[in-house]
Formats: C-alpha cells, structure tokens, sequence
C-alpha cells in the first residue's frame, strides 16, 4: 500500500468515531503493551487456579456435604468458565482433609498463594489507566484488594451456580439457552466491573468502568460459547506431541485469551473516560489524543512525589507544546 493511501485510510478512520474508538483501543493496547500484561496475567493465574481450586473444592466439601447436587452444581459452574479441559482440571483436584487446624492452615495457604494471578491483573490495570508509582498501593494493601476480589470471584461463582440451576427449570430449547446466554452475560459484565473497580487505584468515577464491563461480558459468553472448538482442537493438536502437556498448553492458551479480553475491556474504558480519540496511525502531526496519550504515559513513570514530570512536544515547525507535570 502507497503512503498516499495509508494517509487516506488514516484520515478515513479519524473522521468516523465509529473507526477511530477501535483504532485508539488497538494504539492504547499496544502502547501499554498490553499484550505482555495478559502474558504475566496468564502466568501467574495458571499458577494460581489449582491453589484456589483446592479452597473452592475444600469448603463446598465441609459445608455442603450433605448437600452433593448442591456442590456438584457450585463445581461445574466455576469449571464451566474452562471450556473441554474443565473435566480434566476437575480430575487433579482434591479437597483437603485433616483436622480442623490443618485444613484452615492448608486453606489459608493456598489462598495466599492464588492471589499471585489477582495481583497481577491489579498491576495491569494500574498500567493501563497510567497510575504512576508513587501513587500505587503498598504491598499490604495491594494484598487486601486482591482478597476482597477474591471474595466476589467466589460470590459469582455461586450466583452462577444458582442461575444454572434457576435456567435447568425452563427445560431444553431456544428460550432456555437465550436465557442461560443473557444469565451469563450480565454476570460476566458483573464480574468484570467490579474487578475494574476493585482491582485499580486510579481516580475516576464508578461510571468509567461500565463500557469494557459491557464488552467483557459480551465477549466472554460468546468465548465460552464457541470456545469448546476452539479448545478442543488446540488441545487435540498438541496431544499428539507433546502427550498430557497437551492440557497445561490449552489451558494457559484459554488463561492468556482470557486476559487479553479483559485487558481490552480495560482499554474501551480508558479511551472512552479520556476521549482518546481519534488517534493517528502515522504520526507527525501528532492529534490531541495523541498528546494526552503521551503524557499520561510518561507521567505514569514518576517514582516518587519529589519529582515533578513535565512533557514538551515540538511540532514539525519547530514550537513547543507543554504537557503536563506530575
């Protein structure tokens, strides 16, 4: 494609907001490097799903054993968020067992030990909305956040349970899988609301957050819809090389999809909240958008309140644009 054309295309997509929001998503995601943020998400939430498994598998075992059709429906619908290789990860689970003291050490452990993926996203999203360091949460506080989202994982997975069991009344049908569908959507766009809220430090109102919670719920239940295929034949393909491994591949792989889908979400609410919009592809001359985009990301940088950050743009006559300082 000539240069005249991406011009062209650029001035095309600037002109039409219906263009330009996704393309300033895109620039946003690749400006934090987004991709490497749902990567460390990936990691650390793969190291922490078991952990908390185990918590999940523990307390429905102490406080619904008399309740099985109860426990099994509260499993399935927290194993349900893993397309295919959901049975497998069931299959390596097992509750804890003991004394009272041991399970409640052993619970106390493992919960601890499944913040590592919480916290992750926490950094993430303080990178996406630009939150400098100095402003970030202490390693005690920043703890307690991830334990109060903790907390609401585990109230929706029960709220999925029940919504599950209120949808199995209506029977089989269209009208039964469009409620499940709808069901499903406002929990995910729930869920993903108040972990922007919860899992962020940064100072903007409650309504920021409702434009990616919308578009992860959307997202997540057509992911879960259509994801059993997708699952199946990645962890299909890799069977054949790499034998069991072949599940630890397909679930990162779903872990990793997940968390970018997150993260974007992340990203509709920083350009809808900052109107980051329009964004040059080509820059110079550079747009508004563009300026603020900067220098939210460069002020992020600041490590400490004694220095003051302050951005200069110069144009392509040669003036100088401030920023500013933080």
């Amino acid at each position: 494609m000539t240069w005249p054309a991406i011009a062209r295309l650029d001035r095309v997509q600037r002109a039409r907001p219906w263009l330009a929001f996704p393309v300033a998503v895109a620039k946003k995601f690749g400006d934090d490097r987004a991709g490497s943020l749902a990567a460390l998400i990936a990691y650390y939430g793969f190291f922490s799903l078991f952990p908390l498994l185990m918590v999940l598998v523990t307390l429905s075992d102490v406080f619904l054993r008399d309740r099985p059709e109860v426990r099994e429906r509260l499993l399935s619908s927290a194993l349900a968020q893993f397309p295919v290789i959901g049975d497998r990860i069931a299959a390596s689970v097992t509750p804890l067992h003991g004394t009272g003291w041991v399970i409640a050490i052993g619970t106390v452990t493992a919960v601890w030990a499944g913040l590592a993926g919480v916290g992750a996203a926490q950094r993430a999203l303080d990178d996406v909305w630009d939150v400098p360091r100095r402003a970030r949460p202490a390693f005690l506080r920043a703890r307690l956040r991830a334990l109060a989202m903790l907390v609401s994982l585990g109230t929706f997975v029960i709220a999925a349970g029940v919504s599950t069991a209120a949808v199995a009344t209506l029977g089989g049908g269209s009208g039964a899988w469009f409620a499940a569908a709808a069901m499903g959507t406002l929990l995910n766009a729930t869920a993903a609301f108040v972990a922007f809220r919860v899992l962020t430090v940064a100072d903007v109102p409650v309504r920021a957050f409702i434009p990616g919670a919308l578009f992860v719920g959307i997202s997540w239940t057509i992911l879960q819809t259509v994801g059993g295929s997708v699952v199946d034949r990645q962890v299909r393909g890799a069977s054949d090389t790499y034998g069991t491994f072949a599940v630890v591949i397909g679930l990162l792989g779903w872990i990793y999809l997940a968390a970018q889908v997150f993260l974007i979400g992340a990203e509709v609410n920083v350009v809808e909240h900052r109107r980051l919009w329009p964004r040059r592809l080509f820059p110079p001359p550079l747009e508004t958008a563009d300026r603020r985009a900067i220098v939210d990301d460069t002020v992020e940088r600041s490590p400490r309140p004694e220095v003051d950050v302050r951005v200069r743009f110069r144009d392509r006559a040669g003036g100088v644009g401030g920023g500013r300082g933080g």
